[in-house]
């Protein structure tokens, strides 16, 4: 579909509608809404089932459901493993940032821990002028000076409630941080979908790792619980919204500028408080608003600082925590 738009001589010349930004706008918002459900089922799990288990059966249908992407493409074939250390370590900060996240869902509100993880972009920035050598001036780090003090806001009432649980989402932060950087070394060399599977495979095999080690110390925190069929409905619907939202992503940096794309990330905190309020009836309270409130305000200017400075945003390799 295209709509007729002038040139500078007076002809009408057919521009299409539906364009690179368009779209990439369009997907970027519809993964912003799929990736909070990833915490949704999660939370959901937890009520029956261990956190490495729930990492565990996310990371491998997340890997099942990506297969057929890559039979698809013919990416397949790339699949030679000749970055195995790199993914190792992607998959490792990433088995334990699935773990502190969802052990926190475990006593956490999605919007809660959702709006505290959001200081990632800020640690990203910081942790990019210390290894990538990115110029950071005053400014933005003034900003993320800010952007914790919102965080605190949250984490405050929250550590009233839940105790030292509340900071679990600064150490999924954080590793999501060290995830991004890794990427983006790792992005010129690789295809994502190929980086995505094989991360995802080192992933499953560090959480099955802990199931086993963990069970030893513990075995009644580390028991191995089969699910009944809503509790597999919930792993499923973990690793199928993980998949789908990270594909989603994908596409909509590939369809439009990461410079643009970038300020949706923070509707997640959005669309987390919605889902959290019609399937947990819970909301955050004025307190946590406000700190949310700076958390996405302190982010954007973030976003707003690197734009103008015609720089690639360093929050744009990755999204919410689930490649």
């Amino acid at each position: 579909m295209s709509t007729p738009r002038s040139n500078s001589s007076g002809a009408s010349q057919s521009v299409p509608l539906f364009s690179g930004v368009t779209l990439g706008l369009g997907l970027m918002v519809l993964s912003v809404l799929i990736t909070p459900l990833v915490d949704v089922f999660s939370k959901l799990a937890t009520e029956t089932m261990p956190s490495p288990e729930i990492s565990l059966a996310r990371f491998v249908f997340q890997v099942l459901f990506m297969l057929p992407v890559l039979i698809v493409r013919r990416t397949w074939l790339k699949l030679t493993w000749h970055h195995t250390r790199m993914h190792m370590l992607r998959g490792g900060v990433l088995c334990l940032s699935m773990l502190s996240f969802v052990t926190t869902l475990r006593y956490m509100e999605v919007a809660d821990a959702v709006a505290i993880f959001f200081v990632e972009p800020i640690m990203l920035t910081i942790l990019s002028s210390i290894f990538l050598k990115e110029t950071i001036g005053w400014r933005r780090y003034a900003a993320c000076a800010v952007g914790f003090l919102g965080a605190m806001l949250v984490v405050q009432p929250s550590f009233q409630e839940v105790g030292g649980v509340a900071f679990l989402p600064l150490i999924t932060a954080l590793c999501v941080a060290i995830f991004a950087i890794l990427t983006r070394v790792l992005a010129r060399h690789q295809d994502p979908f190929v980086i995505q599977v094989e991360t995802g495979c080192w992933a499953a095999l560090y959480s099955g790792v802990i199931m086993v080690v963990g069970h030893s110390f513990d075995p009644a925190a580390f028991a191995v619980v089969w699910p009944d069929s809503t509790g597999f409905l919930w792993l499923l619907g973990t690793g199928f919204t993980a998949a789908i939202g990270g594909v989603l992503g994908v596409f909509a940096y590939r369809a439009a500028p990461a410079s643009t794309l970038a300020p949706l990330q923070y509707l997640e905190i959005v669309t987390a408080t919605l889902f959290g309020w019609l399937v947990f009836g819970a909301l955050p309270n004025a307190l946590k608003w406000l700190g949310i409130a700076i958390i996405i305000g302190s982010g954007l200017y973030i976003i707003w600082r690197e734009r103008r400075h015609a720089s690639r945003p360093v929050s744009n390799t990755s999204g919410p925590p689930q490649p």
